[in-house]
Order: C-alpha cells, then structure tokens, then sequence
C-alpha cells in the first residue's frame, strides 16, 4: 500500500479523499491555489503545495504543476478526485511516466469513453444499447440540423467531449437549433477545449439512471448496483439516490451486466460510472435503457452507492490502484437500505439559480444520523473561480420512505449564514409529491420551477413574530437597562411597524405587556407573542399558543426568520417614507454576480425590445443571457467582450424615454 499520496483536486473533494486515506494510515499531500491558501482541504492534509494562481488553469488544471508538486513532496501516486484532470489522459500518462502512479483507470480506457461519439460506437458494438442520434465527425452547420430533424423534435446538443452538463442544449423546434447549436458549440469549446457535438433523440419521459462499476488489474469487474439522478436542473444533478425507485430484479440485472459488458469492453480498472437514460412512459422495463456515456472516475454522487452496499469506494480505489484485487465479489454484494444526496450550494434558486459568492458567516447540519461531506467552513469565502459546492448532505433510511423523511428534516434543521443558498429549494424538492410518490423524472424540476422556488408567503403569527425581532437589538447586551426589556414606565410601549413581505406590505402594532411578552395588532386581531429563551442567533418562542424555534439573521434594513423549514424575508421600512420601497427605473442592466463577458450583442444608439439578448456573461462554470429589462434605445454600452466584470457593475444604459 502507499505511504503517501497527492490529491489534485480542492474542496470537499479532497477532504472527503484525505480521511479515508488518514483512517488507512496514507499520509497526504493538498495542491491549492491563491485563492485556497487557507482553504479546508488545504489545512486537512499532512502537507500542502502551492502550485499557481487562483484561476483554474493557472493551478488546478495545470498538468506540470501537479506532477511536480507531486514530484516535490515524494509521492508515489496522484488521485485525481473527480473534476479537473480527472478524466484527462495527458493527466494520466504524464503522471505515469513521471514514475508515479496514477489512482484511476488507464490512459486508453480514459481516451475510449471521452470522445461520446466514439464511445458510443464502441458500447454497441459491445452490445449495449445506446440512443438513436447523430455521432458522426462532420460537424457542418447545415449536415447537423438536418440530422436533427430526421431524429425528430425533441433532440438534445451534447458535447462529444467532457461532460456535468455543459455543452448540452435541448431544442423543440426547428427554428431554434442554430442558436442552440451556437451556444453549445462555444460552451463546449470554453469548458473541454472542443466544440464537436452530437444529436440525440430527446426521451419526453426520460430517468437518468446510472451504474456503479468497478474494475482491477486481475481482470474482475462487479457493480455496485444503481443510482437514480433523475431530479436535474440543467443537466447538473440536484438530488440523487440509491436504490432507483421502481426497479424490478429484471431490470436490476439487465442493467447492472450492460454496465459490466461496458467496463469489460475497455479492460477498465478502479471506479467508473456507466451512465444510462430511461424511457418510463411505460413504466421500467428492460428494453427501454440506454447507454449515455461512462465517467471514467469517482462521482460525486458515490455516498449513496457507499451507504446501500457498506463499502468505501475511494478505500477499494487505492487499493486497486495498488495492485489488489477487489475486495469483493458480485454476489457478496447486497443492498441495504435507501439513501439520498442532496447537492447544497451557493446559488438564489429565486433569481433563476445564480450562482452566489460571499464569506460563509455560519454553517449549521444536524449531527445525528446525517453524512456531511463540506469542503468549506464558517469564515470560509465561496469564491467566483470555482463551483459554488458548499456541502453534500446525505442520509441513509431502512426504507425509501424513512430516508427521504431524514432527508426533508436534516434540510429544515439546516442553516447557511453569510450567503444565499439552496437549501429551502432543496427541502421543498424533498416534499414534491411526484418525488416523495417515487416517480421521478429529468423534467421534473423544470415543471414545477415555480413552487419549488416561491417565496413562503408567512401566516400572520410570523409576521407578527417579525414585528416583535425587528425592535430588538443584540439583546442581551452588557447595558444593564437590556434586562428591562420593552418595559417603560407610566404606560405600555407601544410602536408601529412597517414590514415589505413578498412584495406586499404590512403595517402592526406591537404592544409591550411585560418582559418578553407582546400584543400584536394587525388590523384583524391581536396576537400574543412570548419569547422564552435566547439561544445565539435562534429564539424559543411562543406565538399564538405555539411554541416554535426561529432562527434569525439581521440587515440593516432587512430581517430574515428560519422557521419550520422555510425562510421568511421581511425589509423593514420606514412608515413615514413613501418612497423607501419603491422600484428604481429600469434603465439599467447590471451584471449579476462577477464574471467575463463573453458577448456583446447590441452597440449605442440600438433600438431593443424587452426580454431581447444583449449580453452573454460567463461566472462560475455557467453561461448567463442578460436580456434588456424593458424597450429603449442603448444610451451606452459599458463592457466589452473579453473584460472581467465585478457584481453590480453595469453593462448596459438605456435612455430614459421609449423607444
């Protein structure tokens, strides 16, 4: 076995591989960039090297930085972790001719899977089924549409290489597919460095469905069962689970030996996803699967494969890698349980998902009965250079029914504080009754965008529950008239509170009838509040009979309540200013968040309509689309193509009259 390792990766990535490697007494070396220096992952290792700047391809994406870290530090082998280089074949061959061994598969396996087209060649003649579409080399503009349209609407753009989602368009229509094409072309380009793609039948009723497989140098190969990841939001999966819900024995076995035919068909060794798409309009049946592609390295999805079947997959990595055999056969492979992954991250499920920075001020996960693999800590900044991943949460149940019911309440029991997150989005997904009811499917998410990204509208006791936190300080404090509370004398505080809740606002009286104890009036009735106990930034409360724990954020103009699950926004307004609440002109488009601006579709003096492309940003992995937010004419373009742009800068002025 090895003493020491490198791991070319960063994040929860890294620390997830560190403490398998630490519990098997396999010292550890981290790579980090400028912008990890003081990074978890960094901190966690035995050693950590600093190979380059803080974007990518300065550091984490640079081969010869990596191999002479590891050079440097004595390692006698690199594992890759999953992203980056891990699925790079010059990473791998650089690695193994430096003398040092690469934790993965071969070079050539790699290779194989890589290229889409050519992989997907390979699988049927292997004899497993693959999808009706277009993977030819010609790449013509003209060749392609016409391609597409003899497949039939739906079809879906993939880039032939790399994969999690980028390059990928789905197109309805005829007239939309230039576009489309455009777009995945230079998405494909920017992410992988090759802007081929293929066309593929679009399934109406599809469930991403995927196999866990696994390969040594003694010629065995077993999987691990499968890994339902239907429930996607573009492309990038959002929750995941194991087993896959409605799978028959049948089908089980059907899929589980197209997997192994796969991993066969390129002599494959160490962890490998194969990855299928089912056709359910009919239910799951045997004959309806087929092959997308296989990610020739661990997922980030693995837990769940590691919670049904008890095994360490990054343990049987290096030990693979090592020479060993496989620590197990097929048939001493058995399922236990349900278990579910849920993806917790940076991003405003209600500005349409975008990605988020900031300093992490709090993070707070159950401790019982619940996995959590982070890569970030309180203090910790989510930075705009990498994926905005802040944790996986996982859980595991004896059924499917108990696992998801961990899963809802570990959600609602959760805070980030600092940054926006998508925790309540998530915890509204984990309650979606076509979920919870075990069907679910890849469009899933996108029909039900609405609902699962509402804004809770609060009952009338948490509004009047805000009335009452909003007149509080940072109680108890060292002035000793704290202890008085709202108590003055002669006669009962009273105040007038203006509070902007989804949009509408509320007016309240809140009356002090002792310490902690308060009459709220909102204009239909009055309701009593009592808070009990005080508890950091979370309050034990009772509110019209109900005793309640809220958790509590606070703005200087804004006032945020976790409560039952949900998040409560509130901006506090001034009474007395008409004006504090109304909405600037829209003149202006501002980016989002900081990015690079890849194109610029408009000039002065242009005359544009609402919702028209103006600007395509790139931040955080992710192509944005700003449109122009009403009908003008450009007064003035502020951004070129090439320049890197902070959040808020603005892009584009229109002039203050109509078009």
């Amino acid at each position: 076995m090895f003493e020491k390792i490198l791991i070319a990766n960063r994040g929860e990535i890294a620390c997830r591989i560190i403490r398998t490697a630490r519990r098997m007494g396999i010292r550890t070396v981290a790579v980090y960039s400028d912008a990890d220096s003081g990074a978890q992952h960094a901190g966690l290792a035995d050693e950590a090297i600093r190979i380059g700047g803080a974007a990518a391809h300065e550091s984490y994406l640079s081969i010869e930085r990596v191999v002479a870290a590891a050079k440097r530090a004595g390692a006698q082998a690199i594992h890759p972790g999953y992203g980056f280089l891990s699925e790079n074949a010059e990473f791998a061959e650089a690695v193994e001719a430096a003398g040092i061994v690469f934790i993965g598969p071969q070079p050539l396996a790699i290779r194989a899977m890589g290229r889409k087209d050519a992989a997907k060649a390979l699988m049927e003649s292997a004899g497993v089924p693959i999808v009706p579409g277009y993977h030819g080399d010609s790449q013509e503009p003209d060749l392609l549409a016409g391609e597409a349209a003899g497949i039939g609407f739906p079809v879906l753009i993939k880039a032939r290489a790399g994969g999690g989602g980028k390059g990928m368009r789905r197109v309805d229509r005829a007239e939309d597919f230039s576009a489309a094409l455009d777009a995945a072309k230079r998405e494909a380009k920017g992410a992988f460095g090759d802007d081929a793609v293929l066309i593929e039948k679009y399934l109406l009723q599809p469930r991403h469905i995927e196999v866990q497989v696994f390969g040594d140098r003694h010629g065995n190969v077993v999987h691990l069962f499968e890994r339902d990841c239907s429930l996607q939001r573009r492309h990038q999966k959002v929750i995941e689970e194991a087993p896959a819900p409605g799978m028959t024995a049948e089908m089980r076995r059907a899929m589980g030996e197209a997997a192994v035919r796969a991993a066969r068909a390129i002599d494959y060794r160490g962890a490998g996803t194969v990855e299928f798409i089912a056709d359910v309009s009919n239910g799951l049946w045997p004959d309806r699967f087929f092959f997308m592609e296989m990610n020739t390295r661990l997922q980030v999805e693995h837990p769940v494969t590691e919670a049904i079947t008890g095994v360490d997959l990054v343990e049987w990595q290096l030990r693979v890698a090592a020479g060993e055999p496989l620590p197990k056969k097929q048939s001493e492979l058995k399922i236990d349980g349900w278990a579910f992954e849920a993806r917790i991250y940076a991003e405003d499920a209600e500005r349409g998902f975008l990605p988020a920075t900031g300093v992490i001020d709090e993070m707070r996960f159950p401790e019982d009965g619940v996995r959590i693999d982070a890569g970030v800590r309180a203090g910790d900044r989510i930075s705009a250079h990498y994926d905005p991943l802040i944790a996986k949460m996982i859980v595991h149940g004896p059924s499917r029914r108990a696992a998801l019911a961990a899963l809802t309440r570990a959600l609602q029991a959760s805070h980030i504080g600092g940054t926006v997150s998508n925790i309540g989005f998530l915890a509204n997904l984990s309650r979606q009754e076509d979920f919870v009811s075990g069907h679910p499917d890849t469009d899933l998410i996108e029909r039900n965008l609405e609902t699962l990204t509402a804004i809770p509208t609060a009952e009338d006791t948490v509004i009047a529950l805000a009335a009452v936190l909003s007149l509080e300080g940072k109680r108890p404090g060292s002035d000793p008239w704290d202890t008085l509370g709202h108590w003055q004398l002669w006669s009962e505080m009273q105040r007038v509170v203006t509070l902007d809740h989804a949009g509408g606002l509320a007016n309240l009286r809140v009356v002090a009838r002792g310490f902690d104890m308060f009459a709220v009036h909102d204009g239909h009735r009055v309701i009593p509040i009592r808070i009990i106990s005080r508890h950091a930034d979370r309050l034990q409360v009772e509110a019209d009979g109900r005793q309640v724990s809220v958790g509590i954020e606070r703005g200087p103009h804004r006032l945020c309540l976790r409560l039952d699950g949900n998040l409560h926004l509130f901006a506090l307004a001034d009474p007395l200013d008409g004006t504090a609440l109304e909405a600037e002109a829209g003149d202006r488009l501002i980016a989002p968040m900081p990015g690079f601006i890849k194109i610029v579709r408009t000039s002065e003096g242009a005359v544009v309509s609402k919702g028209e492309p103006l600007i395509v940003m790139e931040a955080m992995k992710m192509e944005l689309t700003l449109t122009a937010v009403r009908d003008g004419i450009v007064e003035s373009v502020q951004a070129g193509e090439g320049q890197q742009v902070s959040e808020g800068a603005v892009l584009v002025t229109l002039k203050a009259g109509e078009a």
